[in-house]
């Protein structure tokens, strides 16, 4: 999606090792994307603005509570999986197998869930790993860059 300034992005927020592309209009959040590292965007709109501000508050303190409006999206699935993912609380994880008990379905379609998040850090993907503690994929990926990013915020919450 280009806009007039010719930037994917309305705002790119650098985090270490990593940046996060925030798309939005003026009233709702569209997406969020990990994006290895570039330079930043400064923010284009009010919305983009106060997503750069509640970001770089994330980054500074794992604790932080993010208030966006975030744009509705996905299969009833989806969001089903992403209101259990936004419930498990910061410093905490759980596993795809936990939240695939608790829908009655598979841990693979909770991990196709994961995958199709819109918002990750918002609705916080990473805290859910595989069964026995090992990070399992990310974003779609099973290594790689993502799983980087993956491991940077676990250990950010874990502080």
């Amino acid at each position: 999606m280009k806009h007039p300034s010719g930037n994917s992005y309305q705002a790119v927020v650098a985090a270490p090792g990593f940046c996060i592309g925030v798309r939005c209009d003026d009233a709702e959040i569209h997406a969020l994307d990990y994006l290895e590292p570039r330079a930043e965007v400064q923010p284009e709109n009010g919305l983009a603005f106060e997503t750069v501000r509640q970001l770089h508050s994330y980054l500074a303190d794992a604790d932080f509570a993010f208030g966006l409006p975030l744009r509705p999206s996905g299969t009833p699935f989806q969001r089903r999986v992403w209101a259990l993912i936004t419930a498990i609380p910061n410093h905490q994880t759980r596993s795809y197998g936990d939240l695939a008990k608790a829908l009655h379905n598979a841990p693979r379609a909770v991990g196709q869930a994961c995958g199709a998040n819109p918002f990750p850090l918002v609705v916080p993907c990473h805290r859910v790993i595989a069964t026995g503690g090992g990070l399992g994929g990310f974003a779609r990926h099973g290594g790689g860059f993502l799983l980087d990013v993956k491991r940077w915020l676990l250990a950010h919450e874990a502080r």
